[in-house]
């Protein structure tokens, strides 16, 4: 029985206390700055030759100076709601990533994983938490308290007025205030009992023994990937892709998919190695090890397949609409653009290439900790240009975005290992445990 160290809940509640001050300073900072300053900081950014528009809501409506200062002061005020749907967003897809990878072992009747399942489940114990964030975050947006997804705004459907945008109103059917809320809630709430229902089925295999409990086990799991296959691709639509809705990506649901599930694969490997270092879980070897590494290896390279693809396609095409997406992250976020290839491909291809490499604890932690920072700076870059555009470049955006960042991180590891020292780390009644705890990896 794994007991949480008095020492790593004291860091988690320290990352949480100061991931709030920092927040909560950026935010009244952000608050407290006025129309001059942000005309001064529209000025700066226009004397620099950028005056293409960066966000789809910039090609609609008037033109003239006063529209763009409400724009820009809109996107500013942006800046610690979106810095928090980021964390959010990621935190949630990834926890429901890690019970996606967790229902695939079980679909498959693997063997090699069983002993980290009550990692993957602990992970997957945080989805209620971060769905919670989303649905607050929701209700500030459809209450117009904030604006992440100006196709929110009824003036741009609206046919007789100035703003009116025909393209989002041929989108409405599907981009409309209570769809959304509804799609939101089902995908929240359904992650949430899946997780809640498949852990305790697990505990209940674990009692029984009873192969009727397994197969009801299976069957559940069975529908958790079916579940998860529809909605991971519409909650990238709903809290990703709309903010940008003049822009569409046929590799858009599997970019964002892709990047959560190599972080969560990521975040097992990490949770397994400091259990085995703890002496918590001495049955994780260095074969269970090869393999976490060679799913965090593919799953990189597979993110890389999708970056490129969905890049290369619209670079061919150069319609302005849709590059007009690219262009505002090659002009204020290439920092992140660019690192994101460096830290997510570059380095996992030339550290995780070699078989006797994954077997070494040390250096796959430090990747795992690399994969997870990478992808977490791809939802930055998914967020971040269509909502705060170019005003990112502030105190305001640094405090808001880490102290969203500590909070995440300190509520995570605070209820993930809260949940782990209230489970058996060993699934006993799993029928295919004595096949994990003698795995080898055969070359």
């Amino acid at each position: 029985m794994y007991s949480f160290s008095p020492k790593l809940r004291l860091y988690s509640i320290i990352f949480i206390v100061l991931g709030l001050v920092l927040f909560g300073a950026g935010y009244f900072m952000n608050h407290g700055t006025d129309e001059a300053q942000i005309g001064h900081m529209m000025e700066q950014v226009h004397a620099g030759g950028n005056t293409a528009p960066l966000n789809s809501s910039e090609l609609v409506g008037p033109q003239d100076e006063a529209a763009h200062l409400e724009h820009a002061t809109m996107q500013f005020k942006n800046q610690p709601l979106a810095a928090i749907h980021t964390v959010s967003v990621f935190l949630f897809a990834l926890s429901c990533c890690a019970l996606f990878f967790y229902a695939i072992q079980n679909a498959s009747h693997a063997g090699w994983s069983i002993i980290i399942f009550r990692v993957m489940e602990a992970i997957a114990s945080f989805i209620p938490f971060a769905g919670a964030l989303i649905i607050i975050i929701m209700l500030l947006n459809v209450t117009h308290i904030g604006h992440l997804f100006h196709w929110m705004d009824p003036e741009l459907t609206d046919p007789n007025n100035a703003h009116f945008d025909p393209i989002l109103f041929e989108k409405k059917t599907f981009l409309n205030i209570p769809f959304y809320v509804f799609r939101t809630l089902f995908y929240v709430i359904g992650a949430s009992f899946f997780s809640w229902k498949l852990r305790s089925i697990s505990k209940k295999v674990d009692e029984t023994k009873s192969r009727k409990v397994y197969a009801n086990y299976y069957t559940w799991n069975i529908g958790y990937i079916a579940f998860f296959g529809f909605c991971s691709a519409a909650w990238a639509w709903d809290w990703l892709m709309s903010i940008d809705p003049h822009w569409y990506s046929t590799m858009y649901i599997w970019y964002a998919m892709v990047s959560a599930w190599a972080s969560s694969v990521a975040i097992i490997l990490l949770i397994s190695v400091y259990l085995k270092k703890k002496g918590f879980l001495p049955q994780f070897n260095d074969n269970h090890l090869h393999d976490l590494g060679v799913y965090l290896f593919a799953l990189s390279m597979l993110w890389t397949y999708t970056w490129f693809a969905q890049f290369m396609l619209y670079w061919y095409a150069n319609i302005p609409e849709e590059v007009n997406y690219f262009y505002g992250r090659f002009e204020y976020y290439g920092w992140a653009f660019w690192l994101i290839l460096v830290l997510n491909f570059a380095i996992p291809l030339s550290v995780m290439v070699s078989s006797s490499i994954k077997r070494n604890y040390t250096v796959m932690a430090t990747m795992a900790a690399i994969v997870i920072c990478g992808q977490w700076l791809v939802y930055y870059n998914m967020v971040m240009p269509g909502s705060v555009g170019p005003y990112w470049e502030n105190i305001t955006g640094l405090l808001t975005n880490a102290g969203a960042v500590l909070f995440g991180l300190g509520a995570f590891i605070f209820v993930v290992f809260t949940t782990l020292s209230k489970l058996k780390l060993i699934p006993v009644g799993n029928p295919f445990l004595h096949e994990s705890k003698i795995y080898e990896y055969p070359f």
